[in-house]
Order: structure tokens, then sequence, then C-alpha cells
């Protein structure tokens, strides 16, 4: 069996600077090192312990990385020689704002489809960017570096949750009762009982539901057995096309996997239902019963 060949592949900024002794004139590769020490200390001073050696080394892999992840975002060849040309054109403060810049757009965008009010919190967020930034821009210059590809997944996942964030911001915003404006959200909760509820009957749309008012609806499911792929075709002619993808594949999973719709035409207990409820809406379910 042949071993895997493993291909290393440099940060690209060290990559660019391997050219310069042969593709730079002295003054640019003399103005290229002086903008990277100041960019080091820069990072230093806001990022790290800029009074320990450590806290300077620390600094110099996160130059590296931030360096090296705006100069793949810039560049788009894969030759490092149109790299330096960037360096040396636009200066490494450009690039290095262009990588930062990028870190700031995706700590700007939610991890997952539970929101806090913690989360638009100015400290918060503050320390979720720094975090952001150690941990894709931290690069060893003698190491391969994935920071760029890791970035790009982190921002493809991101959006998932964004668009999910968003259609339920949207469901709550429709909410048969009025607007609810609680900042905490459940967006996978909020999907879940507009969805469930939508078999009633879809013209109206339920994105926060309380044990009386889901008792009701088990009574009135049971009585009149409505058919419920015509309920969701009716949440669906509401829905605006940026989030009908979202929750139509909601209801697809929900079709055949969501254990209160498979029991609700059963003689399980509202107490069995309500509590299977719980498992899909979580915290979007209003405790109105002492």
């Amino acid at each position: 069996m042949l071993p895997a060949i493993v291909i290393e592949k440099p940060p690209r900024l060290v990559r660019a600077i391997k050219l310069l002794s042969t593709e730079a004139t002295a003054d640019e590769a003399a103005i290229l090192a002086d903008e990277l020490s100041g960019i080091t200390a820069m990072v230093a001073e806001k990022f790290t312990n800029d009074r320990t050696a450590e806290g300077i080394q620390r600094a110099q892999l996160l130059t590296v990385g931030g360096l090296s992840l705006g100069l793949e975002h810039l560049v788009e060849s894969e030759d490092d020689l149109d790299a330096l040309d960037v360096l040396i054109e636009e200066g490494a403060e450009y690039v290095f704002q262009a990588g930062f810049r990028l870190i700031r757009e995706l700590a700007a965008l939610p991890e997952d489809s539970l929101i806090g009010e913690y989360d638009n919190d100015p400290v918060y967020s503050q320390r979720r960017l720094k975090e952001l930034f150690v941990d894709i821009c931290t690069a060893d210059p003698g190491e391969s570096w994935s920071g760029y590809e890791r970035y790009l997944g982190q921002v493809e996942q991101r959006k998932g949750v964004q668009a999910i964030v968003r259609a339920a911001q949207w469901l709550r915003r429709h909410h048969y009762e009025g607007p609810i404006n609680d900042p905490d959200l459940n967006a996978e909760g909020v999907i879940a009982l507009a969805i469930i509820f939508a078999v009633e009957g879809g013209a109206r749309i339920t994105a926060r539901a309380g044990q009386k008012e889901f008792e009701r609806f088990v009574k009135a499911v049971r009585k009149n057995q409505p058919d419920f792929e015509t309920g969701w075709a009716e949440l669906m002619a509401r829905i605006p096309d940026a989030h009908k993808a979202i929750i139509a594949e909601r209801i697809d999973t929900y079709r055949t996997h969501c254990t209160v719709l498979q029991n609700i035409g059963t003689k399980a207990s509202l107490k069995q239902l309500f509590a299977e409820l719980e498992n899909y809406a979580g915290s979007e379910l209003e405790a109105d019963y002492p």
C-alpha cells in the first residue's frame, strides 16, 4: 500500500515573502518589513500580552494568519507572485484589514439558532470576535495552514444558521396574536410551532403557544381531522420566497418524523403530547398554567 501524499501548504504570506529576494527591490522589501513589524506591534497590543515574549510570538502568528487570510481573499489566482504584487502595491496594512474584515463579518453571523439577549452585548461581541480571530488566524510560518478553508466552511455553516434565524424572525413578526419581540429566540422552536399548528389550517401563523392553546389545537384536530398537506400548502403560500426553502425542508422532515403529529390522532394523552411538543418548541412554549 502506497503512503498517502501529504501536500504542504504554508500560509500565503510566507509563500509570497519567499519571492522577495528575486522579485522585489531592496526598498520594497524594507517597506514591507517595516509594515509587518507595525502590524505585529498593533496585534500584540490589542490581542495578546505585548509585555511578554510569548505575547509577541502569538502576535506574529496572528499577523501571519491575518495577512494570509487577506491575501487568499484578495488574490484570485494561486500564483504567489500575484500575492506579492498585492502586498507591495496595496500595502500590508490594506491586506491585513481585508483579512480582519472577513473575521469581523463572520463574527456578526449567528453561530447557532439559539439567540439570546447577550448575543448583542458589546462585550460578548468583542470576545467572540477575538476568539474567532485567534482560532482562524493563528498561523505558524513553518507549518501548513488551513485557516482560509476553515473560514469558508464557517461562513457557509453560519449563513445556513442565519437563514433559519431569519425565517423564524419572519414567523414571529406574523404571529396571529401580533409580533413577538422577545430578544431570546429559539429559531428551530418557532419554526416547529408554525409547522405543527399549520396542520389545522396554515392561514393563521402560530409562532408561540402555551398549554391552553395546544389543548385547543389538539381537540380541534381530533374533531375535524384536517388534511395536513392542505394546511402546509396554505402556510407555504404565505411564506416569502427567501424563507420557503427552510420551511419546506422542515415540513418534509416533520411529515415523517414528528411524534406530535404522529400521535395526535391516537389516544395519547394531552400531557404526553405536550411533553413531546417541548422537544420541538423548547423555550418558545409559554408556561400559562401554574
